[in-house]
């Protein structure tokens, strides 16, 4: 690495990373801490997606964290966000240029947690000029920290991640999740469901896109894809793939970016596989 890309992981004596994993344990323990202790789940963009106060609560704990120690970052988080993708766009647009900007989703599968599934996650990244260099993903229901860093691998329990070796989809375990936008992404991610389903080894639908990544990371799923996410979704995971030796990129195979809505990762070797069959059932974009 060149010494400008070590110089993007620290400010002075405070590293990045170690700040990221801080705050998210200490913001998966409190979550951890209101599981069923919550007066009122709200609607967003639909009856489907929801908001606790533990979401904003806990947004506001990562950030206060994040920005006590670096100030002139710039912060984009699901919370902060008016609900819908029209918004979403605009929010990312207004900040992805930044020099610093961290990207949080402080629950990522917000039904799951109200509903005491225990899949859930606090999601941190931080891109540097557009470029994600730190992804910290904890799932305080098994207290696993995912974490990576950009050119120095991914860990989980401090051990380095590897993708899966699964070379064809009728080997693989793959994942998916069913989108909140029921009227335009649903019915896209369900023909991809429809197309996959038979020619893989089986599907998961867990409710945690974020989990879903770290878990392609870890061998544990060979892919993943998912229809209308947001890049608090996707970013520390993003990272975690492509550190573990995976492929990231959109539906249609372009480049992973901050922009991406529509994404698909994998271990590498289905990927191109795993493409055509969603590009073949048109469950590939929006239509």
């Amino acid at each position: 690495m060149t010494s400008g890309v070590k110089e993007a992981f620290s400010v002075g004596s405070k590293s990045f990373t170690a700040v990221a994993i801080n705050t998210a344990a200490k913001t998966g323990e409190w979550i951890k801490s209101k599981l069923g202790d919550f007066s009122k789940v709200d609607h967003k963009y639909s009856p489907h997606d929801l908001v606790t106060e533990v979401d904003k609560g806990a947004e506001k704990m990562i950030r206060n964290l994040i920005m006590t120690h670096f100030p002139h970052h710039s912060f984009l988080g699901e919370e902060g966000v008016q609900p819908g993708p029209a918004a979403s766009a605009k929010a990312l647009e207004e900040v992805k240029d930044a020099e610093y900007l961290w990207i949080v989703d402080p629950v990522d599968g917000t039904t799951n947690f109200v509903h005491g599934f225990p899949f859930y996650c606090v999601s941190i990244a931080l891109a540097h000029r557009g470029d994600v260099i730190v992804g910290v993903i904890y799932d305080p229901s098994r207290d696993e920290l995912f974490v990576a860093e950009k050119g120095k691998g991914a860990y989980v329990h401090g051990r380095k991640m590897t993708v899966s070796a699964d070379a064809a989809l009728s080997g693989s375990l793959v994942a998916t999740g069913f989108p909140a936008d029921r009227n335009g992404a649903l019915p896209v991610n369900l023909a991809g469901v429809t197309a996959l389903a038979p020619r893989v080894r089986n599907l998961r639908v867990a409710g945690s896109a974020a989990l879903h990544l770290a878990y392609v990371a870890a061998g544990r799923l060979s892919g993943f894809w998912e229809i209308g996410l947001n890049a608090w979704d996707i970013a520390a995971g993003s990272l975690m793939v492509q550190e573990s030796g995976g492929r990231i990129t959109d539906t249609e195979g372009r480049p992973y970016s901050l922009d991406v809505r529509h994404v698909m990762a994998t271990n590498g070797h289905i990927h191109d596989e795993m493409r055509q069959a969603l590009a073949e059932a048109g469950a590939d974009k929006l239509r």
